[in-house]
């Protein structure tokens, strides 16, 4: 890169330290780091939350991915709107309720045994890391690009600097990032959207139809597909579609606004963020896979990660490749945090602070072990990320997201819906669908290559539905019965009221025992 360019990329990294310097005066407590103290608005948290999306996996991976393999690539995308139209009917308000800091303190309100809390805790973990693996990727990608680094190089880079954002921030300055990000990045898309119906005469279908005549009509339509791909492709969507309503990085941030009518608002305010988006990138995924070649795409990076950054160098020359590249990086950055936060909530205040220390634990105790969580969990991402340089970002987001819907969705639905529910089933569909899925994907194409035991990478469809089941099948097995059944259902009252209207019922201590 030229001088220019170089400080370009330097100034809005600059910018990024400024927010995390300014939130560190504010970042004090437990509820500070891990939420922000409640004090967003519904509006700016529906753009941070859209800024977890319009990522690396979306920016990136599915630009990249309809640039290599047409409109299949989309499937990566699409059906993200539709999802948080779900989280706002079903998840959005009962969340923010019955929510503190983490997903196991929804469950804790009506099962406060600490083995649901555990299992929860450690579905977290696992979920956020997989996901932080895939922001990790290609925020190393871009900067080994710019700077001619080596991968291995990049990826310590990015790690230093999460925790750096993550310890002295937390969650405030994780969401400002995220806001100011988020309008840089639209900026970015457009920009590029007209820099590329500029090569077409400003005709919006004209990369479609040339991608039709050159590369053929199924890179312009739904691939047919039989057999172990359709059942993947099938499995990525409901992967896809479910999994958001239980990624922990993402479900948190409705705890980040001080009421369920701001929960509400920050779904559909990302909503509409999304359609805006996503109405752009089949245009710069089909102009890359002209203007840039689908071969030079591979060449620079075999998942085509780097796509977007190759056209817009293409189109615009350094200084907008230098912008594009630093917008892209500092969102993968928060995006990073965000997960972090996740991670080190679930260590600290859930295994630590309620598991281990029975809830006796301090205030500051608590924010200590949450920054040691979080030094922890970015040495483990940055490991993992050393062997995942070559897979697509999009996909490995996938992957968590499909991981969410196995194990975290029926026990998060079936809790705050169903009245027969209880805390055994709880554990056990949480622990199958994170057992299957986790060994779905150990024993696919994706890891052991094209002689794998599977034929499919994505565990969603077929595990879900086992999951589900097996909480269904436990709850009806262990239903209790006499005076324990009478405090079940009271406990079950007592936890819709809060979860509908915010307020809690007065109760008896003895409603308040632990169900097992």
């Amino acid at each position: 890169m030229n001088l220019v360019s170089a400080a370009l990329f330097a100034a809005l990294v600059v910018v990024t330290l400024m927010i995390t310097a300014w939130a560190s005066k504010r970042n004090k407590s437990a509820a500070d780091h891990y939420v922000a103290g409640g004090s967003l608005t519904g509006r700016q948290n529906g753009v941070a939350i859209a800024g977890d999306f319009i990522s690396a996996a979306s920016f990136l991976g599915v630009t990249g991915a309809i640039a290599l393999t047409g409109f299949n690539g989309f499937y990566l995308a699409v059906f993200v709107p539709v999802a948080f139209v779900l989280a706002m009917l079903l998840i959005a308000e009962p969340l923010r309720n019955l929510g503190r800091f983490t997903l196991a303190d929804v469950l804790a309100t009506r099962f406060p045994s600490k083995d649901v809390r555990s299992m929860m805790a450690i579905s977290t973990v696992v979920i956020s890391v997989v996901y932080l693996v895939s922001q990790l990727v290609g925020a190393a990608l871009l900067v080994s690009l710019l700077f001619d680094l080596d991968y291995a190089v990049a990826v310590l880079i990015i790690g230093t600097l999460t925790t750096a954002y993550t310890l002295v921030g937390g969650m405030l300055a994780t969401s400002w990032i995220q806001i100011i990000k988020t309008g840089l990045l639209m900026v970015c898309a457009v920009v590029l959207f007209v820099l590329v119906l500029v090569r077409f005469d400003f005709n919006p279908f004209g990369p479609f139809s040339t991608a039709l005549a050159e590369f053929g009509q199924s890179f312009v339509a739904p691939q047919r597909t039989s057999g172990a791909a359709s059942f993947d492709q099938l499995s990525q969507t409901v992967g896809l579609v479910l999994g958001v309503l239980g990624l922990p990085h993402v479900m948190i941030r409705f705890l980040t606004v001080p009421d369920a009518k701001q929960a509400r608002t920050s779904a559909y305010t990302a909503i509409w963020i999304f359609f805006a988006f996503y109405l752009l990138v089949p245009v710069l995924g089909y102009g890359a896979a002209k203007l840039v070649g689908v071969e030079v795409i591979k060449s620079e990076n075999r998942g085509g990660n780097l796509a977007v950054a190759q056209l817009a160098e293409t189109v615009g020359g350094g200084v907008l490749l230098a912008f594009v590249a630093a917008v892209a990086f500092v969102t993968i950055l928060a995006a990073l945090s965000g997960l972090v936060i996740a991670t080190s909530g679930a260590i600290a205040h859930d295994l630590y602070g309620q598991v281990i220390r029975n809830g006796s634990v301090s205030a500051k105790a608590q924010h200590r072990a949450a920054r040691v969580a979080t030094v922890a969990t970015c040495v483990i991402g940055v490991a993992i990320a050393f062997a995942a340089q070559k897979q697509n970002v999009a996909f490995l987001a996938s992957l968590g997201m499909s991981i969410a819907a196995c194990a975290n969705l029926p026990a998060l639905l079936l809790t705050m819906y169903w009245k027969r529910m209880t805390a055994r089933a709880v554990i056990s569909g949480i622990v199958v669908g994170l057992v299957l899925s986790v060994t779905v994907i150990l024993l696919s194409p994706v890891v052991q290559g094209p002689d794998s035991i599977l034929g499919f990478s994505n565990p969603a469809l077929a595990v879900a539905p086992l999951s589900l089941a097996v909480s269904i099948i436990v709850a009806l097995l262990s239903a209790p019965s006499g005076e324990t059944k009478a405090r079940a259902d009271r406990l079950f009252s007592v936890m819709r009221t809060r979860a509908l209207t915010g307020q809690t019922e007065t109760t008896s201590d003895d409603t308040m025992v632990a169900m097992r």
